[in-house]
């Protein structure tokens, strides 16, 4: 008897853990985040980014993500498997030049192995390293 309830609230556990695993997934389709946070660069994130932020949007139909480098519109595919993330090359982006801060954008997303949802902040991570943080904005 306690073996058949302890397999019974390990499956509902496990059930839970899955599908926590898809609301997190669910949620980054939708709004648009926008960067507050990168880590690295030895310059103050004001001055990196001081008119316009970095933006992202996921299109889960599509396999992209989209958005602003903070100067230049991108897109790039994406990979999910669980909390583990990967962006592909940046596609075509226009080529203005605002001073080189978002390149130092496009560089991070490259490195970018995971991510993590916490307290409506979109984490982006190397390893369990946060080294871009979002928030939702509206469109």
């Amino acid at each position: 008897m306690k073996t058949s309830v302890m397999l019974f609230f390990l499956a509902i556990l496990l059930a839970e853990s899955c599908n926590s695993n898809k609301s997190n997934e669910e949620a980054l389709y939708g709004p648009t985040w926008e960067l507050e946070y990168i880590s690295g660069p030895r310059i103050a994130f004001e001055g990196l980014f001081p008119n316009k932020k970095p933006q992202i949007a996921f299109n889960k139909e599509s396999g992209e993500v989209f958005g602003t480098d903070s100067c230049n519109g991108y897109t790039a595919d994406y990979k999910l498997e669980g909390n583990s993330i990967s962006f592909g090359e940046p596609g075509p982006t226009t080529m203005m030049f605002c001073g080189g801060s978002e390149r130092q954008f496009l560089e991070m997303m490259k490195k970018i192995d995971g991510y993590a949802l916490e307290d409506g902040k979109l984490n982006l991570l190397i390893g369990e390293i946060p080294m871009m943080r979002f928030k939702k904005v509206e469109p």
